[in-house]
């Protein structure tokens, strides 16, 4: 009889733990020591695998899913109860094998259905595998004797429990008083999803189950008190069976699925939700303790943002207005304009820490990246991971993993040499990569680091020469690190799986302009290479400087800004007709007009009356006249291109206190853009 439970609502939070699972599935997968590992990462790998089955298997929709899990998580129980001996090979079936999962798990969420050979070919593997460990070989063709393995099979299947459990196992006595029958049913065939059910007692008010299992007393719990209450439950830890207990003998090796029909509603949304236990070593949480997160779509913490900008910009219309007012006479309102101010400010903060990721989530990608690249390459390659609790904005950290995996890569392929290498110069045969992320005031500073042969001045020289990207060989390092971001640039000498196509730099280069942020490298001789990003913590404010140019108000990012002062004639240089220079301390600097880049009408002409900005972008330095100076304030950033089109030179808009629009301007392009109207005027 069906319950009416509409099980689709609980898709997009199963899909979302199913995500969960199989990247600390990895991690871990990715930690084991081949020769001695660890039996409480084994136990959690097993459990991921387990719970994904579980939950796949409830909704019964989602079959490849549910096979592909079982069959791993048949193998796992075989690998964590020692059964199995861990080699390299295996591991890398097992990163294979979640390789597949994730990609089935995108497939049922985008409503699709996962690729057939994949499928196919990754349950052949763990079959194959789990035939070699049952000492059973396939035939020519690839076929089996399927008599001898349901032999050898139930030959396995023990029909008592053994007097020593394996490592990690338990056996939990599990005792529930008046109670349905009904809800027996539900609850013992949700006992035989969490382990292996040894034993168990009916009578027409109690349940009593004997069950051996890696899960805590404090799990079984959680799950029995979505039916029961908790007064109507113990769980115990016991040595020995009870004789004249009901003996249950499930299918050898195949835990029993519980249908949907058969499960009371708040136990169908538990299984939904990738219960009964995630997949994280020692994670065991008191049973009556509520959990201390919620899921929430990024949408709805979108919302909330542009809602609480809408505030902000609220607040500074008030603040403008209240400027004008006498404080003697409106006293009280403008103490609580005040208030409000502070209380906005605080929201504000309050709900931008909500976008906050930890850089975890970047950097735990790497350690497969590393392992696999440095296989490849014959390399020895440690990985260290340094600030993974820095936090970024969701919107950047999950734009900055592509530029750091390209970076990663080029320290594998260019950077890190070989083992032979490395002991010819006197060095340790591994090699170290080091990914660091820290807070230095409003920004956050990445770092991926090598240990390898530094940057070759000559080679890059060479190249940039032979392409005509620079005049002479009497430039500075710095200078020379830097034409590595050229479009197309490259000096692999072969092209590689890892890197060398030489397409990929200038876009890594540019990847990062766009979040607002900047690229610089270090490197020695033999000593290695150092590349540095430095990004904004969010995009959605911007502590900016207001400038007037004419009746227009521009907005200048205050990371980018050094000093401003009033040129006098002396440091006005012209180069050209058309290119200008300004002498900053014994510095010649390129001298840019925003009343000239943007058009704008009723500006200052006399350069001697405007201000010069000194604007810092990655290496490069210019000034940048203006009228005025306003003043500097936090601004609620507003994406222009989606809401007008892309303009040249604006990175997004603000709206000021009176209501007006303020264009944001982008630092990085305005050298660009003004070379670019000068050619065109001429």
């Amino acid at each position: 009889m069906s319950t009416g439970v509409d099980l689709s609502q609980f898709y997009e939070t199963f899909f979302d733990e199913a995500d969960e699972l199989l990247a600390d599935m990895e991690s871990l997968l990715l930690e084991l020591d081949l020769e001695a590992p660890d039996s409480d990462q084994l136990n959690a790998i097993f459990r991921a695998a387990h719970s994904i089955k579980g939950g796949a298997s409830t909704f019964g929709c989602f079959g490849k899913l549910a096979e592909t899990t079982h069959l791993l998580e048949n193998l796992l129980d075989l690998v964590r109860n020692g059964e199995m001996s861990l080699r390299k090979d295996m591991i890398d079936l097992f990163l294979e094998t979640k390789d597949v999962l994730t990609e089935q798990v995108s497939s049922y969420r985008e409503g699709g259905d996962p690729d057939e050979d994949a499928y196919q070919r990754i349950c052949e593997q763990l079959r194959q595998l789990a035939l070699e460990q049952k000492g059973i070989l396939s035939t020519a063709d690839g076929s089996v004797d399927l008599a001898v393995v349901q032999q050898q099979t139930a030959q396995q299947a023990p029909l008592v429990a053994e007097p020593n459990t394996p490592t990690g196992t338990s056996t939990l006595h599990i005792a529930l008083r008046a109670i349905s029958k009904a809800d027996q049913k539900v609850l013992l065939e949700e006992m035989e999803l969490m382990g292996d059910v040894l034993k168990s007692n009916q009578s027409d008010d109690s349940l009593d189950i004997w069950l051996s299992s890696t899960v805590s007393s404090e799990d079984i719990q959680a799950v029995c008190c979505f039916v029961v209450n908790a007064d109507q439950l113990t769980v115990q830890p016991v040595q020995n069976l009870p004789a004249g207990a009901a003996l249950l003998t499930p299918p050898p090796q195949v835990a029993s699925e519980v249908s949907p029909e058969s499960m009371a509603p708040a136990v169908v949304a538990e299984k939904a939700s990738g219960a009964p236990v995630k997949a994280k070593a020692n994670d065991k949480a008191p049973a009556a303790k509520e959990s201390s997160t919620i899921r929430v779509g990024v949408e709805k913490v979108d919302q909330i943002i542009n809602l609480v900008g809408e505030l902000v910009i609220t607040q500074a219309m008030l603040v403008q207005t209240a400027s004008t007012l006498d404080p003697v006479v409106h006293d009280r309102l403008l103490n609580g304009i005040e208030q409000f101010e502070r209380n906005a400010r605080d929201l504000q903060e309050a709900v931008m820490s909500i976008r906050m990721m930890p850089m975890d989530y970047v950097f735990s990608r790497f350690p497969r990246v590393v392992r696999e690249s440095a296989a490849r390459l014959d390399k020895q390659i440690k990985l260290v991971t340094k600030g993974q609790a820095t936090e970024l904005d969701k919107s950047l950290i999950e734009r900055i993993i592509d530029p750091l995996t390209h970076l990663v890569r080029n320290s594998i392929d260019h950077g890190i040499e070989t083992p032979e290498q490395r002991v010819a110069k006197g060095k340790d045969p591994e090699g170290v990569l080091t990914l660091s992320a820290q807070h230095q005031g409003g920004h956050i500073i990445i770092e991926v680091i090598d240990d390898g042969a530094g940057l070759n001045r000559d080679k890059i020289l060479s190249k940039a020469l032979a392409n005509g990207l620079v005049a002479n060989e009497n430039i500075s390092d710095d200078e020379v690190w830097q034409l590595i971001f050229a479009p197309g640039f490259s000096t692999a000498d072969k092209v590689t799986e890892i890197s060398g196509r030489g397409v990929g730099m200038d876009v890594v280069r540019r990847n990062i302009q766009s979040m607002g942020g900047h690229v610089q490298l270090y490197s020695r001789p033999a000593a290695g290479t150092t590349t540095r990003i430095v990004l904004p913590l969010t995009l959605a404010i911007l502590d900016g400087m207001s400038v007037q140019v004419g009746q227009e108000v521009f907005i200048l990012p205050l990371a980018h800004v050094t000093e401003s002062m009033q040129p006098t004639p002396a440091q006005l240089k012209r180069v050209s007709e058309t290119d200008r220079v300004m002498l900053v301390r014994g510095e010649y600097l390129p001298l840019i007009s925003l009343r000239e880049v943007f058009s704008v009408e009723n500006g200052e002409v006399d350069e001697t009356k405007a201000i010069a900005v000194i604007l810092q972008a990655e290496d490069m330095r210019f000034a940048l006249l203006v009228d005025h100076l306003i003043g500097q304030h936090q601004v609620v950033v507003k994406n222009l291109e989606a809401n007008y089109r892309k303009i040249p030179g604006v990175s997004a808009a603000t709206i000021l206190g009176d209501g007006s629009v303020a264009l944001i301007v982008d630092v990085f392009a305005l050298q660009r853009l003004a070379r670019d109207r000068a050619v065109a005027s001429n």
